[in-house]
């Protein structure tokens, strides 16, 4: 029993190495450095809560609205990503696997290409308005297509989704079909079904994908750059000026690790939330 376990702490080594060397190092480094001050362009290491207190009274509405349209994408990303895994396991029957290769093939499209993509798409000249504009619906071009928050959203969406779609996928994959035949047997209505048993099973993989899409459209500063406007500034842009232009990465590690844990009260909700309702009921 002690061989086993020390060589499982043997094989878990590498592993928590590179966690620890590419992960923990680094966060615990700029956690201790987001107490610091910055005194003519020199780190002073004060323990101090002002940069902290700057992030709510300086860009508290930023971080808001950040946190806003996080959600909003990852709630629509995380919907339609159960809806596609739905149907690829259970509705697609042997082309389930493929339907979800293609999805994953949309990921080496790469992500500056999908930004300007949809850049392409929805400007003036571009295939959405042409489109509308042909059909007779608009007499011009919409402006506010492109460079608002709706070109953020979509543009984001867009690319998270095959992300989103993978850990649903596999959530689904462990529900057997003989439990699904089961439960009709015993008279279980629809609703009941998709609550007690797919929405329970798939319940993990929503929070995780849900979790993952909040984080990188929380984090992203490049699509609020390139399609978002004026309205659209996110507090990614914010951090990346700190860290970039201001050399100020006290108050850009605060930022970071204000957006975290924020994001961190979001995905609890959630994952609260998801647990009450698909808790058995008698």
């Amino acid at each position: 029993m002690r061989q086993a376990l020390r060589t499982a702490s043997f094989q878990l080594l590498p592993g928590l190495a590179i966690l620890a060397g590419l992960f923990l190092l680094p966060l615990s480094y700029f956690f201790v450095v987001s107490f610091w001050q910055v005194r003519t362009f020199r780190l002073r290491p004060d323990a101090t809560l002002e940069q902290y207190a700057r992030v709510f009274t300086e860009y508290g509405s930023t971080l808001a609205w950040t946190l806003a349209i996080a959600t909003l994408i990852a709630t629509v990303t995380a919907a339609i990503a159960f809806a596609y895994a739905h149907y690829c396991r259970f509705r697609a029957g042997r082309f389930g696997d493929g339907l979800i290769f293609l999805s994953l093939v949309t990921l080496f499209g790469g992500y500056l290409a999908k930004i300007y993509m949809w850049k392409t798409i929805l400007g003036g000249t571009g295939a959405l308005n042409s489109a509308l504009m042909a059909l007779g619906l608009t007499s011009g071009p919409i402006p506010a297509l492109l460079f608002s928050p709706f070109a953020v959203i979509v543009t984001l969406t867009h690319y998270c989704l095959p992300l989103a779609i993978l850990p649903v996928y596999g959530a689904l994959r462990g529900l057997d079909d003989t439990a699904i035949e089961a439960a009709r047997d015993l008279g279980a209505s629809g609703p009941r079904i998709f609550r007690d048993l797919i929405l329970a099973q798939a319940r993990g993989g929503l929070t995780a994908a849900f979790a993952l899409t909040l984080v990188i459209t929380a984090a992203d500063y490049v699509t609020p750059l390139m399609v978002g406007g004026p309205s659209s500034n996110m507090i990614g842009l914010f951090i990346q000026s700190q860290f970039g232009n201001r050399l100020n990465s006290p108050l850009g590690s605060a930022m970071a690790f204000v957006t975290i844990a924020c994001c961190g009260l979001i995905v609890l909700t959630l994952s609260l939330t998801l647990r009450a309702l698909t808790r058995p009921r008698t």
